[in-house]
């Protein structure tokens, strides 16, 4: 009987780390929506930790999911900190069983859940301390924080095997390979892209912040330099002012097209779908959310070569690369530009790479399998 009731008893999962639910920005919160909302039909009972200043109306339930809106000091470099830190205060004297967090940042907090015994989960994502965007004092801290969250966690999660492997050669900690996911999805108009007076197959796309990380400097240079007469569409923008992203917004070309983020996920598609090819520039990632969108949107991709890119698109099977400067990128724009048969293919086949490993139910199941393997094991 006791038995019984310990299996049909909700699993209780605390989630902190992002910018909450339903709020979709990156590529964390929308891990989390995905998640969240299939736990629930699993029949788990999950809670949100959100920032409260970016949601105007704060229910406490939406879609089954329980939400608890944090305050935090908005300061560009702290205000996740500040906003985790209270959240997984709050989680560990709350029922929940577990604890999952998002962000290598939260690596020290998990000593307060091992104070309070709470069993933990952290997705880790990249090599935080190797982006440009962080120098100095910031960079020491990630590095520190990825080794905090290798010990004071229970268990970490990376989002793909070659990260898998960095973690195993720096920190000497296996870690759980569960990959980001996507929907296969096709947009049949478009009629939702003519507002940047595109057509379909005129225009190379690329989607993410505008920041040193993401090679955007090279990408839109390299383009600039080849022989194209095609479209470059950047969607994408920085929300603090900044003066490398002024510097490519500044760059003067009609082949150039900034939309600056776009919210609607029709549209988003629609410029996926639509494109002749996606440009990848992402360096220190695992599974890429925007790549991973573009292959199941059907695009041909041109992509960065790293091991993180090749692990995704399987080496040659789903995309070409570039190497890290201008002049290649220029090259590969004016190849792809010449050979329209090898990319139609390559936009036929891409979502093939879409398969159980970036499959959100699939997915699902791999953390639920983990989350109750360590509630299990922190109860016995």
């Amino acid at each position: 009987m006791t038995q019984l009731k310990r299996n049909t008893n909700p699993l209780k999962i605390a989630i902190i780390g992002s910018r909450g639910y339903p709020y979709v920005y990156s590529g964390y919160e929308t891990l989390i929506k995905e998640l969240s909302e299939r736990l629930v039909e699993k029949g788990c009972e999950v809670t949100v930790y959100c920032h409260r200043s970016l949601f105007k109306e704060k229910p406490s339930i939406v879609n089954g999911i329980k939400l608890v809106y944090v305050p935090t000091i908005e300061t560009k470099s702290l205000s996740q900190l500040i906003h985790s830190f209270l959240s997984m205060c709050h989680a560990v004297v709350s029922d929940v069983d577990i604890i999952f967090a998002v962000n290598v940042a939260n690596g020290p907090f998990g000593l307060i859940s091992k104070i309070f015994r709470k069993p933990t989960a952290i997705n880790v994502d990249g090599l935080e301390w190797l982006r440009p965007k962080w120098k100095g004092l910031g960079a020491r801290y990630f590095k520190i924080a990825a080794q905090l969250s290798t010990i004071l966690f229970d268990q970490i999660i990376n989002d793909s095997e070659e990260m898998r492997k960095v973690y195993l050669k720096i920190f000497k900690k296996e870690s759980e390979v569960i990959a980001y996911g996507a929907t296969i999805k096709k947009s049949n108009d478009p009629s939702l892209i003519q507002q940047w007076f595109i057509k379909p197959n005129e225009y190379y796309l690329v989607v993410g912040r505008m920041i040193p990380d993401n090679n955007a400097d090279i990408i839109l240079k390299g383009f600039l330099a080849s022989n194209s007469t095609k479209k470059m569409v950047v969607v994408g923008d920085v929300f603090y002012k900044d003066n490398y992203a002024d510097s490519l917004k500044a760059l003067k070309d009609e082949r150039l097209i900034f939309t600056g983020y776009v919210r609607n996920p029709e549209v988003l598609a629609a410029l996926y779908h639509h494109c002749y090819v996606y440009v990848h520039g992402h360096e220190f990632g695992g599974t890429n959310p925007t790549m991973i969108k573009a292959m199941a949107y059907g695009c041909a991709i041109l992509a960065l070569n790293t091991v993180f890119n090749k692990e995704m698109l399987n080496n040659d099977s789903y995309g070409i690369y570039f190497e890290k400067n201008q002049e290649a990128l220029r090259k590969q724009i004016d190849y792809v530009d010449q050979h329209p048969k090898q990319i139609k293919k390559l936009s036929q086949n891409s979502n093939l790479g879409i398969t159980d490993k970036y499959n959100w139910d699939c997915i699902t199941n791999q953390y639920l399998k983990v989350f109750r393997r360590l509630v299990r094991k922190r109860k016995f």
